[in-house]
């Protein structure tokens, strides 16, 4: 399955695990590098040391090629660079942030740049920016969210017309048949986070990763649009938002409400009543925690049966 992506890489499947914070660490990363893909550490949810860390243990588990995401926004980002540059990473994932402040600097370390967008301009921007891939990220996604609320159906095409780099969908991902749709739209890789999330080597909780599996259409929506947007399940915590809304409430009193460590306390100590539980929209495609090499394995397995039936329907 060779293209631009795999040869960008050095991958033998053009699929990357999405950096999630509070879910993606050395066992999972690894594990999907190992077979076949590219694993990613979220670096959102990591202290310098802990990064540190995860990187040399990740670099023992396995031999393939491996990255790191980092939110730009992240207020220890220049230690983290110097972690990154130390520990020879050599494939990093940027995101929320201007990817014209960083990437000559990994560039000139011999480092592979891909920068997470969610609209039209902000890709040319990091095309512009000397970037060499972009993920287009679809509104479905889990987590932090773009504020254009373009779905990945429309946006990946609309970005594949003005891009001339490697271009990979995100949002909305989570099996063979949407690897094989956003590929026909245009996109030569795919990156998946959320069926992540409900796999063996994930670092969330087991409760989260239960509750992701009984989740259905409808139980996530995007909120918080007037500090970050984000995609969560609704829980306690949701409906307390959706009731301070009703009073129109200021930016001040809605982080007052979000508080600190709102995510780690849903996503990674398994407080499903008052933590911040995101996930994409393709969790109810979501039905058991599997392991993540598994779990490549069936999207390879289903994207070449999809193609298969694609190709004898075309020929009638």
């Amino acid at each position: 399955m060779q293209n631009k992506i795999t040869q960008l890489f050095k991958i033998k499947y053009p699929i990357i695990q999405a950096g999630m914070i509070w879910n993606s660490g050395w066992k999972l990363a690894s594990t999907v590098s190992n077979a076949g893909g590219l694993g990613l550490l979220g670096a959102g949810s990591m202290y310098p040391s802990i990064l540190k860390e995860h990187i040399i243990k990740c670099k023992k588990a396995t031999d393939k090629p491996f990255g790191v995401n980092i939110p730009m926004l992240y207020p220890d980002i220049e230690e983290i660079i110097k972690i990154i540059i130390e520990e020879g990473v050599k494939i990093v994932f940027t995101s929320a942030g201007n990817p014209n402040i960083y990437t000559a600097n990994f560039k000139e370390n011999g480092i592979t740049v891909v920068h997470v967008v969610s609209s039209i301009k902000f890709a040319l921007k990091a095309q512009e920016a000397g970037v060499d891939a972009v993920v287009a990220e679809g509104f479905e996604a889990g987590g932090h969210n773009g504020r254009e609320e373009t779905t990945t159906f429309t946006l990946i095409p609309m970005v594949k017309e003005r891009l001339t780099i490697p271009l990979i969908a995100a949002g909305g991902i989570a099996n063979g048949k949407g690897m094989l749709a956003a590929m026909v739209l245009g996109a030569d890789g795919v990156q998946v986070g959320s069926r992540f999330v409900a796999s063996e080597e994930s670092s969330a909780h087991q409760s989260f990763k239960d509750l992701v599996v009984k989740s259905n259409e409808g139980d996530t929506l995007l909120t918080l649009k007037e500090l970050t947007p984000v995609r969560m399940l609704k829980n306690k915590f949701y409906e307390e938002i959706i009731e301070l809304y009703k009073t129109n409430p200021t930016k001040e009193e809605l982080q007052k409400l979000l508080g600190r460590a709102r995510a780690k306390r849903g996503m990674f100590e398994g407080d499903l009543v008052d933590g911040e539980l995101e996930i994409g929209q393709v969790s109810g495609l979501i039905h058991k925690v599997k392991p993540a090499a598994e779990i490549i394995k069936e999207m390879v397995l289903e994207f070449e049966a999809a193609k298969k039936i694609m190709i004898n329907f075309s020929c009638y």
